[in-house]
């Protein structure tokens, strides 16, 4: 089931600014100076496991393919947000970028399934699911597009936290207002796990917890340390109910273009930046929990199998396609 929506255009100004530096790096006479430039973009800093994993990935493809390709990532939207980075990949303006899943909803609504709440039982579960071969006819469903789906980084996954005491069970959530992401399926998640979603911006949260509006939120350890949330809601606990997908898209022309054992190692290096990631990001969240130990944040192990229970209702109804629902049986098969 595939839907061809195009994202909408970029401003002209925008385009030709991007095409230009396609072509600076591109060119006849840059791939006899040296290797051909794969500009990527990159949303996010570039202390960001992920752009480690793309630096750690540029490097292994230009010593694998004698000097012959390497990246520039681009961080801190400075070649426009996801939205434009992908446009800017389907028109071959460059050549890579980290999208979120939700994009790549727009031309297969299969892409939702990988970030259904508790398809994964832990961070291990979903490395498993990422680093095989599970999804590789998903991520090419969408050729015919002007791009291709690489690989699969993990965002991390999102857990409660909240003031007062942990929370250890379905019961412990009731009457517990807790701020979510502006989407309906995360309130309706909030719900089947036994509390109550409120939709709200991030920059209002900590004020939020603090004046009582709110008595938690949910999210990675990153986010919870560097926000300084702690401080609210110290009592952390590892529900782990939405584990997010970003995307490594690749323009579908280039791609093509590359003599076969190139694309091999291209294809090889790109999957393998996956296990790295997960290892960095692995890293990036100790160090987050730490931190956050330090200042009185405490962390607590929660038994998620009543949480996945009461939100199995909730999964069959995000299920609307046979496709869907064999992506779902064969992500839930890998589970430990």
């Amino acid at each position: 089931m595939r839907t061809m929506n195009a994202l909408p255009r970029l401003s002209l100004i925008g385009t030709v600014v991007a095409a230009g530096l396609f072509l600076t790096g591109c060119g006849e006479d840059s791939k006899a100076a040296g290797p051909l430039i794969l500009k990527t973009a990159f949303n996010q800093s570039e202390h960001n496991p992920q752009f480690k994993a793309l630096e750690d990935f540029s490097q292994k493809l230009e010593a694998a393919t004698g000097g012959k390709y390497k990246l520039e990532i681009h961080p801190n939207e400075l070649l426009g947000d996801q939205r434009a980075a992908l446009e800017l990949v389907q028109s071959g303006a460059i050549q890579l970028a980290v999208v979120a899943n939700p994009l790549v909803e727009n031309f297969n609504k299969n892409f939702s399934v990988l970030a259904m709440p508790y398809i994964y039982d832990n961070p291990d579960h979903q490395r498993k699911v990422f680093t095989g071969d599970l999804l590789d006819g998903l991520f090419s469903s969408t050729k015919g597009n002007g791009f291709e789906v690489l690989t699969a980084y993990t965002a991390g996954a999102r857990s409660m936290y909240i003031k007062g005491a942990p929370i250890k069970t379905p019961e412990d959530m009731k009457g517990k207002k807790i701020r979510v992401m502006q989407s309906d399926t995360m309130v309706k998640m909030l719900t089947c796990m036994g509390g109550t979603g409120v939709p709200m911006g991030q920059g209002e949260v900590y004020s939020a917890i603090q004046q009582g509006v709110l008595d938690g939120a949910e999210n990675n350890e990153i986010t919870y340390a560097d926000l300084k949330q702690y401080e609210v809601a110290p009592h952390f606990s590892y529900t782990r109910h939405v584990m997010v997908a970003d995307l490594l898209v690749v323009n579908e022309s280039f791609l093509e273009k590359m003599d076969a054992a190139d694309q091999a190692t291209f294809r090889k290096l790109a999957k393998e930046s996956t296990a790295t990631e997960f290892d960095l990001f692995s890293q990036a969240l100790e160090t987050a929990k730490q931190t956050a130990t330090a200042q009185g944040a405490t962390f607590t192990e929660v038994d998620i199998a009543p949480f996945q229970a009461r939100c199995k209702p909730l999964q069959e109804t995000l299920l609307t396609t046979p496709e869907q629902k064999d992506i779902f049986n064969k992500i839930r098969a890998l589970a430990n």
